[in-house]
């Protein structure tokens, strides 16, 4: 997915309700693999073409709280830790133990990253330090032992696997070199995110100076932390002598609680982040601008992955759930948007749209092909039922012309009061779309709920930034019935606003 000046529109495709307690991590592999972590102390594998379980999964070794899982850069290995101590190295194909590690203190280990080259992997443990692993040898390389104040809970390597950034539960930040055995901090933050870091994660992206001749590298840094921002951070070494620079370069604020986790998508242009405010956001890596809202959890989101592709975003809760949601920019949406089969199709000698009451029996009986209708059609023609008389039926009239499904029924009242321009809106719940939504709270475009409804000229309300972005393409038609927009003025649906916000702070949404 290109990096666009168009915000996502998230759509949820599928729910796991498997797990039994908080969902406290997810992660997807390079081939499409779902991992999640429960604190129902197993780890779950998933096929993300159709959402069904690996034969290998559940992975069950950890006797306490999973609080982390990642996978291999290869995918061929998931890694595990929990607050039992261990780090449980995972085939993901077999479902066996590669290897188990843990800290000298045995304490619990909060966080676990594997390098980019895969040699190695580091966790960092309530022991307040961080531990060094070969992947090949299965041993320890190097204890960060004057490491942090406080418990290690985030921790990453720098794309080149040179460097390694940890950050704890007081707030701080600190680089090591993961190459050469330095055991001290090459450089520390101690003012990296007020009461404490919870996430750190690197974009893929390295900017070389001087084509690698001055021996300068810069990294891209994303953290969260319980300040409820997100920051990225510029840092900057020089690779002869190992000398590090950390510079802030932008603060992402939007969230309305503790940022529990943030991740970069694997192309690096965008952000995901995960709130204790039950959203996930998804932001623009380069400006800092958030680019979608994704509301679904009932309680605290724990974390947050992109797919390979960025195509995908996992995210996991307190909730017990785990929800896939699908990614797309709202000008595929505008460009994918069918028009609705009622829409009038029907147009005069000179191509303007002629209106219902104006139709021959001929053009009903069309109509009723064009809506799905098609087998009504022979009755309609027979009794002459032109346009006039199709604005003025009604649910008898359509039982005398032998329309007696009332499914059938409804869809034809529906699509006259659509073809006419007549635009409905029901207060009562019961007519819901496929996710249990109110359809009118829904954008006819993005099919996603409305944060700032619209009415256009046609009398249906839109997303503001919808129905602008299918303007501004040219489009000079209504999406709903095709028939042209005289005037692009767009008048806000206050009513409409105060009524979804009310359904969604009854939870409901």
């Amino acid at each position: 997915m290109s990096r666009s000046n168009q915000h996502f529109v998230a759509s949820l495709i599928h729910t796991i309700a498997t797990h039994t307690s908080d969902v406290n991590s997810v992660a997807f592999s390079p081939d499409g693999t779902l991992a999640t972590a429960s604190g129902d102390k197993t780890v779950r594998l998933w096929n993300t073409a159709d959402f069904s379980e690996l034969t290998a999964s559940p992975l069950v070794g950890h006797s306490y709280y999973v609080h982390c899982c990642t996978f291999s850069p290869f995918g061929t290995i998931l890694a595990t830790c929990s607050t039992d101590g261990k780090l449980i190295l995972w085939d993901v194909k077999s479902g066996s133990k590669v290897a188990t590690f843990q800290h000298s203190s045995k304490q619990s280990i909060r966080v676990c990253r594997f390098s980019p080259d895969s040699n190695y992997i580091v966790s960092g443990s309530d022991d307040e330090t961080l531990a060094l692993w070969d992947i090949t040898t299965k041993t320890l390389v190097r204890s960060y032992k004057t490491c942090h104040d406080a418990s290690v809970v985030a921790c990453a390597f720098t794309p080149d696997s040179t460097f390694i950034v940890s950050g704890s539960s007081i707030g701080d930040l600190r680089v090591w070199d993961a190459k050469y055995g330095h055991g001290k901090a090459l450089i520390y933050n101690l003012d990296c995110h007020d009461l404490g870091v919870t996430s750190c994660d690197f974009s893929p992206h390295i900017r070389v100076k001087d084509h690698g001749i001055s021996g300068c590298v810069t990294y891209e840094l994303a953290t969260s932390g319980q300040d409820n921002l997100v920051k990225i951070w510029e840092m900057t070494a020089d690779l002869s002598c190992a000398s590090v620079v950390l510079k802030q370069k932008l603060t992402l604020k939007g969230h309305e609680g503790t940022v529990n986790f943030c991740c970069f998508s694997s192309n690096g242009n965008f952000i995901a982040s995960a709130s204790i405010d039950k959203t996930v956001r998804v932001w623009d890596s380069s400006t800092g601008q958030q680019l979608c809202e994704v509301e679904g959890h009932t309680r605290y989101v724990t974390s947050c992955a992109f797919s390979n592709d960025s195509r995908l975003l996992a995210s996991g809760s307190n909730d017990k759930l785990v929800m896939i949601w699908k990614l797309t920019t709202q000008e595929d949406c505008i460009d994918n948007y069918k028009e609705p089969q009622c829409a009038l199709k029907t147009k005069d000698a000179n191509g303007v749209h002629k209106p219902m009451d104006s139709w021959s029996a001929e053009e009903v009986g069309d109509w009723l092909g064009q809506i799905d209708l098609g087998q009504y059609r022979d009755n309609f023609v027979s009794n002459a039922i032109d346009g006039t008389e199709l604005c003025n039926m009604n649910d008898k009239m359509l039982i005398d012309l032998g329309v007696a499904a009332m499914g059938h029924r409804n869809r034809i009242l529906r699509c006259i009061k659509t073809a006419q321009n007549k635009p409905t809106v029901s207060r009562s719940v019961s007519n819901l779309s496929d996710n249990g939504i109110p359809d009118e709270y829904l954008c006819p475009i993005t099919r996603e709920v409305m944060k700032d409804p619209v009415m256009a000229e046609d009398g249906y309300t839109y997303e503001r930034s919808a129905i602008q972005g299918w303007i501004d393409k040219g489009k000079d038609t209504s999406p709903m019935t095709s028939i042209p927009l005289k005037t692009k003025q767009l008048i806000p649906n206050r009513s409409l606003k105060m009524l979804i916000q009310n359904y969604l702070d009854s939870g409901k949404g």
